[in-house]
Parts: C-alpha cells; structure tokens; sequence
C-alpha cells in the first residue's frame, strides 16, 4: 500500500513536467542589426512572406492546423497574466462615456509625422484616471523591438526569425505527451498463478484464513491494466487574441452587400473560438438601431487630425447581437455620414479616408493594443498606412494588419489632395510606384494597392478568385502588385451564418425542413407560389436573387427567364440595381411578363421573401461575368436549391458539376457552364431542369449532396486563426 501514493507522484510529475513554460519564441529579441533595420526608410517595400498552406489550398485541409498550433503555444505564465490583464483595461475602457476635457479644441497643428506633437490621449471613462496600464502596454511592447519593423522592412528578420522559433515549440509539444503505453507487469508484485494452487496446495489449505490475506494487496494497484491520466491539454491550446475590425459595414446595422455579411459571420466565429474581437463603425444616420442594444458614449473627445487643423468626434458604444462595436461619428460641416445612405458620393474617398485615420486616433487615444487589425476593401485600406506612417513611431508597435479585399472592382483612385487631407506630406514618396501611385495613372493614388503594399497579409474571399486576380487578368490593373506581393496573398472561401440562413430554425419561412423531412420543402414551394400568385403546378421553379449589376451577368439572366419559361419551368426573381437605366429594364421586362402565371419579377428587396425563395425554389441562377465567393449559391445549398452557375470565382470552389466533375458522387451538388454565353447557360440549365423531369430520384439526392455541404464559418474562422499566427510570428 506504501508504493501507490509514490507511483502516483511519478506519473504527476511525468505529465506535468514537459509543460513548464518557456521562454516566447514569437518575440524574441532580435540582434542588433534587426534592431537597427527597424527604423522606416523610405526607399524600402513592404517584404514578401510564404503563404500558408491552407491558404493557398481549400479551406477544408485538415493538415494546416498543426504548423500554426506549434507557432501559437503560450510564451510562459506571466505573458498570459500580462495578456488578461491587458485585455480587461481594454474591456473597462467601453463601459462609459469620457469626461471632456475641452469643449472648444483648437486645430491640431501637428507635423507630417506627428511624433513631435501627438494628441492629448484622453482616457475612457471607466478607465483609472492613472496611466499604469497604458504605460504596461508600452513597456510591453518596447521589450519586442521586433515588432517595430514595417512589412516592407521585415523580410530579412522575418527569414531569420522564422528558423529558429519551431523547433523549440516542436519539443514541447513532443514532451508534454504522455506515455500512455502499459508498464511492464513485472514491476509490481503479482499474485500466484491461480491456476497453480489446486496443483500444488491440497484442498484443506484453502481453510487457513492468514495465507489469502498478503494475495489481495497486490490487487488494488493494477496501474499497467488501468488507463493512463488523461492529459492536461486534450486539444490544441491557442491564446486568445485581441482583434479589431475596421470596416464600412457590418450585418444588420449597416448593409449594402455581402462584405456585411462576411464581417458579421467572421468576427462571431472568432469570439466563439475564445478571442476578444471589437468592431468598428462609421455612425450612419440610417444605421439599424433596432439591431443595437445599448448604445452609449464612451468617449467625448477625440480630434482627428485632418489637413492642417483636426475634427472633433465622438464615438459610441453598443452590442450588436453579442458583437461589441464602436461608432464614430464626426462634428464637420462636410457632414461625412449623416448622408441617408452609405456609399454613391463624389467625396467617397475622403469619408473612408478620414474614417480610417479616425479609427487609428481612437485604438491609439484610447490606449488599445490589439494583435490584429483587419480591414476591409479599399474603404480601409489606408489603415495600415496610417499604422506604419504615423502610429508606429507613437508607441503602436504591437498590432498586425490582415486586409481582406472583397472585389477588386472598386479601388479608391483619387488624386495627390488625399495626401494633403490625411498629412501625407511626402507626395513624392507616396505616389511612388512601389507603394501607392496607381498602376495606369500617373498622377493618381490608389488606396487598395496602398492597403496591399503596407499589409502583413491580404487575403481575398475564395482561392479561385486569388488565381484569377493575379494571373487571369481580372484583378483590374493591379496584377504587377500582386505578382510583387504573391507570398503573402491568398484567398479563404466565405462562409454564411448558420444560425440565419438554416431551413430547420429559419423563422421566416411557414414550414421547418432539413435533410431527414425533405418533402416539407414543397410545403415551402406552395407557400411562393400562393404569395407571389403563381400557377399551382408540378413545373420546377427557377430562381434569381441578387443586385443587378452588369456583374451578375444580366444577359444571361435575361436570357435565363425566357429559356426556363419555353422548358416548362416557372422564374421567379428578386432583386434591385444602383443603376437607374438597369432599373428600369427589368421593371419594362416585369410588365411585359405581368400576365404569365409563371413569371414574377419582384423589383427591390424583402428579406421574408428571400428566404422564402430560396425555400421553396428548385434551381438557383447564379451566371456572374466574376464572382469573388459569392454568398447566394452558398445559401442556396444549404436550403436544398440546386445552383446552376458558371465556373469562376468563388463559384468553382463550391460548386460541383453532377455530369462532369471529377469528385466522388456524394460531392456533387448542382451544374456548371465555362464561357460566358448563351451555349452554356443553355446547356447547363437544361440538363438541370430535365434532370427535375426525367430523373427526380436524382434530383432528390442532388438535394441531399447539397445540404451536407458545410459552408458555415467553422472552416474559414480556423483559416484565419492561421494566418494571424503566421503574420504574428514571422
């Protein structure tokens, strides 16, 4: 009995001692040339850095989570006190609004680099009026001088560091295994075989009560049969990380297309993953303050540097459906955001130029330190200008920028008063080629290729679409910089929110259905057909939802309507254009077909009715010229709505041809066409709706492939983890 407290001990002391902590690999001090690189030069390019693997592959690659789970393994115990403890003085600083100090503040007359003036730095409200914790934050950050390197310094160091920071994570992910094979049963005593005892002992010798008493001591301590402690860590440990996100949109309050939808769906599978993600908002005047609860000021004062005097603003806080935002909203004459509408200004580019330059002021007065910052389209791109121009050299040395570009379509091109507005005083520097100077215009900046050109990483929404931009031509003049920056570009597939778009908890739609009740979906196509007074029949129904824009392929949209209509099919389509003269096509198109009981045009936007169509449709249209990712196929299959697209983009990564696609049968999911043409849609098209007449056994598990389709946030959100590992410890 003496031996099994002592054996215990052991195999405590085995388990927990690998996991003794070690010293940070990710911020090691570096040597003092990597120190001496650290400072900005102007005639240097942000470095190129390898893509992670499950970037450039699909985003279901299992594989990839094991390189940035040995990457992202906790420093010691007190960078992970320091961590929590610096996460809570971020916290506290939400909670109320901050005293003012000044009604009335003069002009901000700070230089080109504002190291020599910086703003008065108010502290929030609940803040302690001390300033410990922002002096820790410094502190911390000045112990990394690595972190003051810019992406277009940190090549070399990058190379240099990257070598020697597995190998140590590699070891302790090896010893803090246990050794849960059985120990030889020779170690403890053993009792006599018992087969034994009727051979060498007569019978009366089982009556002697003192000879059984020793046998069963060694009974109680069968540790080689027992199954060995479980360890500390059962799964991949990732500290949580500080995320901010900068963006013109986020579902529901603010939304214009699927970059809402994206910010939305990413920043609530980070939070459920244990990070500590924040949003931040321009204050539109038509926000959805429904959406919001308790919105409240947090900080009274902040002046936004801005040509050569500074604008006063005031920024909110409030949750969006767990989500913590922030709004700002600027006092100006120039009134940037209390317009009724978002975005189709002629000023666009200072609104988005001066929200991004707010933003920073806010993280930075505000004594916020996140790891990363991750912006959105060209509307914040300039954020990583700003953090490497100006915010730096104030002590901001800590975060890393992730852009993601949404479409290359729109890239924020302006002229050299962009420089002048946001003290960019160095025209000569900035209009440069090899950082912002637009690819095709001279005279002309371009703020999406400054946002790639300064950014740790950029990412685009599908790997598809990654290709395209890069070396098919389609990334609208900016394929140079893209080949300049092809090691840290890649592309991660969208996800939808399953907890919005679900047929089995959708409350928008009559009738609940999933995979195991599919004839409930027909409940849902009769509940259409009654709403939008459609002929009651067995004819499949062809749906188009979506803006119209020349990018979705109205051709072939139009085309679609007509060709469904002659195979006996009924076309339902729901959507609204930017453009005026679009408009008013489709609303002639809609009185042309008024008549037909198998036709109806709906012209605008209702969210009842989207999700009733995609509920109740049997084939979804998606025939884009491009498509980034696009997010209606993606809901589309959740819902058991088999997609007829073409082969780009985001398209090509998520959907499969039931005919010619070389994937096993059970991946299948919906039809294809290549060019962009009439042959194709009608070849594609027509196979899916004879496929509906001729072969409904097959149509029916087509529906099935489709709904056991994961398209949700779990796959992209690990993506991103990834990445931000990378940016973080290169």
């Amino acid at each position: 009995m003496a031996k099994k407290p002592t054996t215990t001990k052991k195999t405590a002391a085995k388990a927990t001692a690998p996991s003794a902590p070690k010293a940070n690999t990710t911020t090691g001090k570096p040597s003092e040339n990597a120190v001496s690189k650290a400072k900005p030069k102007a005639e240097q390019t942000p470095a190129s850095t390898p893509v992670p693997d499950s970037v450039r592959t699909n985003t279901g690659n299992a594989e990839t989570k094991s390189a940035s789970a040995t990457r992202s393994q906790p420093a010691d115990g007190s960078a992970r006190a320091d961590q929590k403890a610096t996460g809570n003085n971020r916290n506290a600083g939400t909670s109320t609004s901050a005293k003012s100090t000044a009604t009335s503040r003069p002009a901000d007359t700070r230089p080109a680099a504002p190291v020599s003036e910086p703003p008065v730095s108010e502290p929030l409200a609940s803040e302690p009026p001390a300033s410990k914790p922002e002096t820790q934050l410094e502190s911390s950050s000045a112990k990394t001088p690595a972190d003051s390197k810019t992406p277009i310094e940190s090549k070399k160091s990058g190379e240099q560091g990257s070598s020697t920071q597995s190998a140590p994570a590699a070891t302790t992910a090896r010893d803090a295994r246990p050794d849960d094979r059985p120990r030889s049963p020779a170690q403890p005593p053993s009792p006599p075989p018992a087969a034994s005892q009727p051979k060498t002992e007569p019978a009366p010798q089982v009556k002697a009560e003192a000879q059984p008493e020793p046998a069963p001591e060694p009974l109680p301590e069968p540790t080689p049969e027992a199954p060995p402690e479980p360890p500390a860590v059962q799964h991949e440990y990732r500290p949580s990380l500080f995320i901010v996100h900068i963006t013109p949109e986020m579902a529901p309050v603010a939304k214009v297309g699927g970059l809402a939808d994206v910010v939305f769906g990413i920043s609530r599978e980070l939070s459920i993953r244990g990070n500590h993600v924040e949003i931040i908002l321009p204050k539109y005047d038509n926000l959805r303050y429904d959406h919001i609860y308790e919105l409240h000021e947090v900080y009274r004062d902040l002046w936004v540097p801005w040509y050569e005097g500074a604008i006063h603003c005031t920024v909110y806080f409030g949750f969006v459906h767990d989500r913590k935002c922030f709004f700002i909203e600027p006092h100006s004459p120039d009134n940037f955001f209390n317009r009724g509408t978002i975005y189709g200004f002629v000023d666009d580019v200072l609104r988005y130029a001066f929200f991004s330059r707010a933003a920073m002021e806010f993280l930075w007065q505000a004594g916020k330190h996140p790891d990363i910052i991750h912006c959105h389209d060209w509307q914040t791109a300039l954020v990583p200008v700003f953090l490497y121009e100006f915010y730096q050299q104030l002590g901001m040395t800590h975060p890393r920028v992730c852009m993601t570009i949404h479409n290359f379509k729109h890239q924020g091109v302006t002229g050299a008063e962009l420089l002048r507005a946001t003290g960019l005083h160095q025209p000569e520097r900035f209009m440069d080629w090899l950082r912002m100077g637009d690819n095709h215009h001279k005279d002309a900046l371009n703020m999406l290729k400054g946002g790639i050109v300064y950014s740790n990483f950029v990412t685009t929404v599908s790997p598809r679409y990654a290709f395209e931009t890069k070396d098919l031509g389609q990334g609208f003049g900016l394929e140079p910089t893209l080949h300049t920056h092809h090691m840290k570009y890649g592309g991660v597939v969208n996800g939808i929110d399953y907890d919005v778009w679900n047929p089995e908890v959708d409350y928008h739609i009559p009738v609940r259905y999933g995979i195991d009740n599919l004839d409930d979906k027909y409940e849902n196509k009769r509940a259409l057909r009654h709403r939008l007074m459609l002929a009651d029949n067995e004819k499949p129904i062809v749906a188009f939802i979506g803006r119209l824009d020349p990018q979705k392929g109205l051709e072939l949209v139009r085309h679609a309507i007509f060709s469904s209509l002659e195979r006996g099919s009924q076309f339902v389509l729901l959507g609204s254009s930017p453009y005026q003269g679009i408009n008013d096509d489709f609303w002639g198109l809609k009185h042309m077909l008024n008549d037909s009981p198998d036709c109806h045009l709906e012209i605008g936007f209702d969210e009842d009715l989207a999700h009733l169509i995609y509920a109740g449709a049997d084939i979804m249209l998606v025939p884009s010229q491009f498509e980034p990712c696009g997010l209606t196929q993606l809901i589309a299959l959740r819902y058991g709505t088999i997609p007829v697209v073409r082969t780009v983009g985001g398209l090509a990564d998520t959907v499969f041809d039931k005919d010619y696609s070389d994937r096993p049968l059970h991946l299948r999911n919906g039809y294809r066409f290549d060019n962009y043409d009439v042959p194709g849609l009608e070849s594609a098209l027509g196979r899916a709706i004879d496929c509906y007449y001729q072969y409904p056994e097959h149509f029916r598990e087509l529906i099935k492939n489709a709904m056991r389709a994961d398209y949700s946030w779990n796959h992209p959100g690990q993506d991103y983890l990834n990445i931000y590992d990378f940016i973080r410890n290169r």
